[in-house]
């Protein structure tokens, strides 16, 4: 069971609550909203599903579902559980060592999320020496024909950085 979560009804081994649910996931990292309440309603059908003399109270699984998981993610947003602005910041740090800008931007936006302005032209002034990181730890030496260029290119453009970083990376336009 995890640290800090509360089995429903005091019993043990029993299945969470959707609160305590959704609390256990956010200890082990950020989650969007969207992918919390996908998490959810998995959840509260499998809570659903259990038989009633081992269900407990009724609070855990209403007849409304989504209403209920939406409860619970509004309580999340409202006490400083669930932050869009948190997960978005994670997922960057995350990311941005090992992806460029569409990546990340892709990813984002499979969660119905965006960067913010300040964040999206931070992102853009560092993308030419991450990817020169990348490069470095994958080939570390410049291409020596056209095929080998173009594997390159198709290796950095795969991680998501612009064609245009990834021209400039080529040419030899990286900071040494």
């Amino acid at each position: 069971m995890v640290r800090g979560a509360t089995p429903r009804a005091g019993k043990k081994g029993s299945p969470l609550s959707l609160k305590g649910r959704a609390l256990a996931l956010l200890a082990q990292r950020e989650h969007s909203a969207a992918e919390l309440r996908r998490k959810l309603l998995r959840h509260a059908r499998a809570l659903q599903a259990v038989p009633d003399d081992s269900a407990g109270s009724d609070d855990d699984a209403p007849p409304d579902t989504a209403a209920h998981v939406e409860a619970v993610l509004h309580w999340l947003g409202a006490n400083g559980y669930l932050s869009e602005e948190r997960f978005v910041e994670s997922r960057v740090h995350a990311r941005a060592g090992r992806y460029g800008n569409l990546r990340i931007r892709q990813e984002l936006a499979q969660h119905g999320l965006r960067l913010s302005g300040p964040a999206a032209q931070a992102l853009k002034d560092t993308e030419l020496d991450r990817a020169t990181e990348v490069w470095r730890r994958k080939f570390g030496v410049a291409p020596v024909d056209a095929g080998e260029r173009a594997r390159q290119a198709r290796f950095l453009a795969q991680r998501g950085f612009s064609p245009e970083v990834i021209s400039r990376l080529l040419r030899g336009g990286r900071n040494s």
